[in-house]
């Protein structure tokens, strides 16, 4: 899809441009009509990462809110006075934001020739990390707050709450340690 200008507001339309290559080989039978999402700039930005790692060494480390199976439809929302908004309303006044788009970057990673670990949820991985160890610590050692950290834990890693929502993936060069909390499989 692209956005045009119909006389009177923004809309979302058929682009006339066939985008076959930024489909995966996974969603390639979707019906027409079908809403694929594709970041070009991410999978470029991603590429130079992996490219730098590859002739440097090194690792990265992406977080974001995302889907770790490839999947279609949109997830285009824009947010205005923390309130959801019509993304094609008002352009300029609302921060537009997606889900990233996981697999693109472990495929990015996976081209570019560098090891790459995860998507996995962020809850997980920071549970390997020994986040809840740590809250606990902190909750003991400032017990007025004790309720306070532990709501922030259960914030950072609930399911119900960013624990699955947020994704976790890293690259690492040759030669790098596989990173904490991604257990050694990729």
């Amino acid at each position: 899809r692209v956005v045009v200008h119909n006389g009177e507001r923004f809309l979302p339309v058929a682009g006339a441009r066939p985008m076959d290559s930024a489909v995966p080989v996974e969603l390639a039978d979707s019906p027409e009509g079908t809403i694929l999402e594709s970041s070009p700039a991410a999978a470029g930005m991603a590429y130079e990462i992996a490219a730098r790692l590859k002739a440097q060494g090194g690792a990265a480390l992406f977080i974001d809110y995302g889907y770790a199976e490839p999947r279609t439809g949109s997830t285009l929302q824009a947010v205005r006075a923390h309130r959801k908004v019509d993304p094609f309303v008002d352009p300029g006044l609302a921060d537009l934001t997606a889900l990233v788009d996981f697999p693109q970057l472990k495929r990015v990673a996976l081209a570019g020739d560098v090891d790459c670990h995860g998507p996995v949820g962020q809850g997980d991985w920071l549970m390997a990390l020994g986040i809840a160890q740590r809250a606990t610590v902190l909750a003991k050692g400032q017990p007025a707050k004790a309720q306070e950290v532990m709501t922030a834990l259960d914030r950072l890693v609930s399911p119900e709450q960013m624990g699955t929502l947020f994704k976790v993936i890293a690259y690492r060069g040759p030669g790098w340690p596989v990173g904490a909390g991604f257990g050694g499989a990729s």
